[in-house]
């Protein structure tokens, strides 16, 4: 659980102490806040999955904050001494997750904790990836650009599925190499040489990459948009042309 973080913003600091105390015991990252000013800097500085948020802060409005956290998608636990149906269902409708009035037993409140952990498991992987040009199968581990299969080593594959997953975004040979092989020790130097046999299957032109870019001083893009507007042959079915 120590990769777990939970935010607690309650305005009595007994309660808030007692409720960090507990869950620190259960080996969760805990932060604590006492106001909506600090508890909007602690969870945009520690981006926490849970928030055990109190309805009733003195400096503001908690059934707003709720919904601002609801857009942001922690998990969220509201607290309130009002224990009327319409207060219950006012807090779940602005965003949280679920609802414990007070008083409340502290065993019934890490129940609550540990059951809105529980959600929060990582989505199952889908099976096969389409791109538009490009598709993924992840489960036979096979590649089809532009309507050819690619023969790719497992290496190879691995690279392709981090960088298209990316959507675009650039990513550090580091966090390549972490992406693509976690348990790898190779420098983070070597995923040059994979892309670089990559760039040979499935460019066009591997001495001018259009499909993975170099970001000068961050590593490297999969550019999605050629995926979508591209119409040239792939690099396999141009080599037939070029043998016909």
């Amino acid at each position: 659980m120590g990769s777990v973080c939970i935010e607690i913003i309650e305005g009595n600091p007994h309660l808030r102490s007692l409720l960090g105390w507990h869950l620190q015991q259960l080996d969760y990252r805990v932060y604590q806040a006492a106001s909506i000013y600090q508890a909007r800097e602690i969870f945009l500085s520690h981006q926490p999955t849970l928030v055990v948020l109190d309805a009733d802060l003195s400096d503001g409005d908690g059934i707003e904050f709720c919904r601002w956290l609801h857009r942001q998608q922690p998990l969220v636990l509201m607290l309130s001494a009002k224990t009327s149906e319409a207060d219950i269902v006012g807090g779940l409708k602005a965003g949280a997750d679920d609802y414990l009035s007070k008083p409340f037993g502290m065993q019934e409140f890490l129940a609550r904790v540990e059951a809105l952990i529980r959600r929060k498991r990582t989505p199952v992987a889908p099976a096969y990836l389409d791109y538009g040009t490009l598709q993924i199968d992840l489960v036979q581990r096979r590649v089809r650009f532009q309507g050819e299969f690619i023969d790719l080593t497992p290496q190879e594959f691995s690279l392709l599925y981090v960088l298209a997953q990316a959507g675009g975004i650039p990513l550090s040979r580091s966090e390549l190499l972490r992406r693509a092989w976690p348990d790898a020790i190779d420098n983070p130097r070597t995923i040059d040489t994979h892309v670089l046999s990559l760039r040979k299957k499935v460019e066009l032109d591997p001495r001018q990459p259009s499909l993975i870019q170099t970001i000068r001083n961050v590593g490297y893009r999969f550019n999605t948009e050629i995926l979508n507007s591209s119409i040239t042959p792939s690099p396999a079915k141009l080599m037939k042309e070029r043998l016909a």
